[in-house]
């Protein structure tokens, strides 16, 4: 494949009208040559009608259009005509236009191999010479490529792509600052460690807590305990105290008796 600076390789072929198209005849002029693979599929669709959208701006930079693949010229008409597309398609049936600029090859797709052109575009100077080359285009996107390379602005699209670059990386990292913070730190900014020496201290601080609780706990229950077994004795004490009463309720009987004797003797 011939690169940027290189002599484009010469060419003349037919278009979808079967009029002879050749470089020689665009002298003076910038050409966009852009080899695809099929006619009327998704991708090669897709990027002939963006070179169809922006057709008057590349126009207007001073460049013709040239599209290229292995079709007939009756393929060819029948794309160009439910497509608009306003510039010529040429017909590289032998892919002798394809194997001078290094299109043509072997490709694979669903495991099966075959013969057929790569998708590529070569950007040629008004002098014959080769200004850029894009040797695995990407379709979406690659119209604009082209017309910025043509008014000398690819190095400010590259740049700007490098920008937004830039601008996405201070995210990413202040995501992953986040994410580490609260690893590191505590909400008061503490470290870990310092929160794990205060887990390691605090069950040694409320073990005495839990003691005291305890023993606390237990003696007011044995105190009560011991209350209530002491009433129960001061009861039988007092009824034990009132049986004494009744011995002295006999007494005076004994006494009435002694003193019935006395009388009678």
């Amino acid at each position: 494949m011939p690169q940027a600076g290189d002599q484009a390789p010469a060419f003349q072929l037919a278009d979808q009208d079967g009029n002879p198209v050749s470089l020689a005849q665009f002298a003076g002029r910038s050409v966009v040559l852009y080899f695809y693979p099929k006619d009327d599929t998704p991708g090669c669709t897709v990027e002939a009608c963006g070179f169809r959208d922006e057709h008057s701006a590349l126009e207007a930079a001073g460049a013709v259009v040239l599209g290229v693949s292995a079709d007939s010229t009756a393929s060819h008409r029948k794309f160009a005509t439910k497509f608009n597309l306003p510039f010529p398609l040429l017909a590289d049936v032998d892919h002798t236009l394809s194997e001078a600029y290094g299109v043509w090859g072997e490709k694979s797709l669903y495991g099966r191999k075959f013969l057929g052109i790569t998708r590529a575009t070569f950007l040629i100077g008004p002098d014959g010479v080769l200004k850029q080359v894009w040797p695995k285009v990407k379709v979406n996107g690659h119209v604009a490529e082209v017309l910025a390379a043509l008014k000398g602005e690819a190095p400010a699209a590259d740049g700007a792509v490098k920008k937004s670059a830039a601008k996405k990386a201070p995210a990413g990292k202040k995501v992953a600052a986040a994410k580490k913070a609260p690893a590191g730190k505590t909400v008061s900014g503490k470290s870990a460690a310092t929160r794990k020496a205060a887990k390691k201290a605090a069950p040694a601080a409320k073990a005495p807590r839990a003691a005291k609780k305890s023993s606390a706990g237990k003696k007011p229950a044995a105190g009560k305990k011991a209350a209530t077994a002491k009433k129960p004795a001061a009861a039988k004490k007092s009824s034990a105290g009132k049986k004494p009463g009744a011995g002295r309720k006999t007494a005076p009987v004994k006494k009435s008796s002694a003193a019935k004797k006395a009388s009678r003797k």
